[in-house]
C-alpha cells in the first residue's frame, strides 16, 4: 500500500495520530529532502528508512517503488512540508498506480492553500494554480486565461519572484483585491489585505500563498476608486459628508450607507 501523508507546513504540533501511527508502520518513506524530514520524524521518534523523491527524480524512483508495492511493501510518500501531489512530488505515481490498480490512500493533514483560503475571507469555489510557470509566453498565456475567471485565484509564490508576479498578474488582470499570507502556523504568521496595484510592501521572507480576487473584485475596486475619487472633488469643493455621500450614491446608484462606510474606511 502507498500511503500519500501530509506533514506540517510549520508548527511540527500540526500533524495527525494517524499520520504518526502511519510513517512508523512503513518499510520506508519516500521524501524530497532527507535532512528537512530527518527534523520531523526525530521529533516523533520515526525511525523508517529515509529514500529521495523529488521533482527530479520522481518518474525513475516509479518503477522501484511500484515494484515495492506489488511485493507487499507499505511505503509512505511525504513533501518538505504540507500534502503531497499539491505542488510537490506525488501525482505521477499516483496516476501510474491507478493505471495498474494498485491500493493508496491519503492521510489528511495541513495543507497551505486550505488554510490561506479560510484565513482570506474570500469565498468557495476558488482556482488553485500554485507556481505560475517560469517562462514568459506559458506564464502569459496561463494569466490570460485565469483573469476572465469570476472565482478566486490561489498562487504559491516564492519571495525572490513576489515584486515579478505582481508586475505579472497586475498586467494581466488589472486592479483585484488580495489576501496574502506569509509563514503560515509559525511564530511570524502574517495575513496582509492588498490590491495588485498597492502591492505586498510586508516583510520579504519565507514561502508565501496570494489569493487574488475574481473578476467581480477588479469590478469592485474598479468602483471603489470612482467613489473616492467623486468624494474627493466634492469635499474639496466644501460640499459636507454628508451631503456628499448622498450627492455620489444618487450618480451611481448606490446605498448611501455604502459609500459612506467607504468614506471611512478611508479617512
Amino acid at each position: 500500500m502507498l500511503y500519500l501523508v501530509a506533514t506540517p507546513i510549520g508548527n511540527l504540533q500540526d500533524v495527525t495520530l494517524r499520520a504518526i501511527e502511519t510513517l512508523k508502520m512503513c518499510d520506508y518513506i519516500a521524501c524530497e529532502d532527507t535532512r528537512t524530514s530527518q527534523t520531523f520524524l526525530q521529533h516523533y521518534d520515526i525511525k523508517a528508512r529515509l529514500v529521495s523523491y523529488h521533482k527530479f527524480n520522481e518518474s525513475s524512483k516509479c518503477d522501484s517503488i511500484i515494484a515495492d508495492i506489488k511485493a507487499g511493501k507499505n511505503i509512505a510518500i511525504i513533501s518538505d512540508a504540507g500534502m503531497p501531489g499539491i505542488s510537490d512530488p506525488g501525482a505521477v505515481i499516483v496516476r501510474r498506480l491507478i493505471a495498474e490498480g494498485l491500493p493508496y490512500t491519503v492521510v489528511p493533514g495541513a495543507c497551505a492553500l486550505v488554510d490561506s483560503f479560510v484565513l482570506s475571507g474570500f469565498e468557495a469555489p476558488f482556482t488553485f494554480v500554485g507556481f505560475l510557470p517560469e517562462k514568459g509566453k506559458d506564464r502569459k498565456d496561463l494569466l490570460g486565461k485565469l483573469k476572465v475567471s469570476s472565482f478566486p485565484s490561489i498562487f504559491y509564490v516564492s519571495p525572490h519572484s513576489i515584486n515579478q508576479f505582481f508586475d505579472d498578474v497586475y498586467e494581466a488582470f488589472g486592479d483585484r483585491k488580495v489576501c496574502v499570507t506569509r509563514e503560515l502556523t509559525k511564530k511570524f504568521e502574517e495575513v496582509t489585505f492588498t490590491t495588485l496595484q498597492a502591492r505586498y510592501t510586508g516583510t520579504v521572507k519565507g514561502e508565501f500563498v496570494i489569493i487574488v480576487g475574481g473578476e467581480e473584485e477588479k469590478t469592485q475596486v474598479s468602483q471603489d476608486d470612482e467613489i473616492m475619487s467623486e468624494l474627493k472633488y466634492l469635499l474639496d469643493a466644501g460640499v459636507t459628508s454628508k451631503d456628499a455621500c448622498k450627492k455620489v450614491a444618487d450618480k451611481l446608484g448606490l446605498k448611501k450607507n455604502y459609500v459612506y462606510d467607504l468614506l471611512i474606511r478611508n479617512k
